[in-house]
């Protein structure tokens, strides 16, 4: 039994929307709309497995995934964590998706980030929140093929952040550093999501290796102008600047009726809409309720001439990252 007399702990974490238009790989907030919800139990050590991380199988809207501990989201960082802390136990997970795959949700952070919160329960020393964000980060890497915390930081601390990675020396977990910005009071994400799969890494594989220094130029302004946005509170410099000119003119032709809906959200009142992570859920933002709601029909109704079903929301972005249920 662990130090705070636990051998069973449950934890739930928020689905996300990554790069926010501007922030490739390094921007992402939080929605309390869906979640993943992992139970971590401590096991005996086993003498005969190749990892002392047994995964159960997974229910919720997903069913279909990895039961190789070491190709799963959510256990791929308990394996390694298990090994580095050298723990007198092992680990029995179950992951109960919330988060549909290839949607844009965080789905794949999500797993990984409730599952490192629940064991982290169970540890006589808990983690600090940069040892638990280097853990999921391993987990992450299982779905894009690459060390991005966009998704991970804001389903772990909830709100607005923005992240760096900073490898480390070969074998050991990249550091992460996360700063969270602040949103003007008000902001409300309509996140509509087609019922339609993309996969993390052929999205990722279909982009450019390579800018030219006028896109980079422009990219970075605009990302620069919306932080100041935020950070200020100045609502016209966060309409200006919600645009992305290097990942979603690539992605686009991904999510059939992409320049419909984000037409129709725009003339609707959103300060900006664009692909959520790498789609085909997209977001949009405005001021409050009422207006989400109205950009949230228009979006819907968009998909659907493009013979797509959707579910979608409006809601505020969520301030409540990872939390224990159990």
């Amino acid at each position: 039994m662990s130090a705070q007399g636990k051998n069973l702990a449950t934890a739930f974490a928020p689905a996300s929307v990554a790069n926010v238009a501007v922030g490739f790989d390094i921007l992402g907030f939080s929605l309390d709309v869906a979640g993943d919800t992992v139970t971590v139990e401590r096991r005996p050590l086993q003498a005969d497995h190749q990892t002392q991380v047994e995964l159960l199988p997974t229910s919720g809207v997903v069913t279909s995934v990895p039961l190789d501990p070491l190709r799963n989201t959510a256990t791929a960082g308990l394996v390694q964590l298990q090994k580095d802390l050298q723990l007198g136990f092992g680990f029995r997970v179950q992951i109960q998706k919330g988060i549909p795959l290839g949607s844009g949700m965080g789905g794949s952070a999500a797993s990984a980030v409730a599952a490192i919160v629940a064991a982290n329960a169970l540890l006589d020393q808990p983690l600090s929140e940069q040892q638990m964000l280097a853990y999921s980060l391993i987990g992450e890497y299982q779905a894009s093929g690459s060390f991005h915390a966009d998704n991970l930081a804001p389903s772990l601390r909830g709100g607005l952040t923005l992240s760096r990675v900073f490898p480390g020396p070969p074998k050991q977990t990249p550091r992460v550093d996360v700063t969270t910005i602040p949103v003007p009071p008000g902001v409300h994400c309509v996140l509509v999501h087609p019922h339609l799969l993309v996969e993390t890494q052929k999205a990722r594989g279909i982009l450019r290796p390579t800018v030219t220094l006028p896109e980079y130029v422009r990219q970075s302004s605009h990302l620069a102008a919306f932080l100041v946005g935020c950070l200020q509170n100045k609502i016209e410099l966060i309409q200006s600047s919600m645009q992305d000119f290097l990942i979603e003119p690539q992605r686009a032709h991904l999510i059939p009726g992409f320049q419909i809906v984000k037409n129709a959200a725009l003339q609707a009142g959103a300060w900006g809409c664009s692909i959520s992570g790498s789609g085909p859920s997209v977001f949009a933002w405005t001021g409050n309720l009422v207006a989400a709601q109205k950009i949230e029909k228009q979006m819907v109704e968009g998909f659907a001439q493009a013979g797509l079903s959707v579910d979608s929301w409006s809601t505020p972005l969520s301030n409540t990252g990872a939390r224990l249920l159990l």
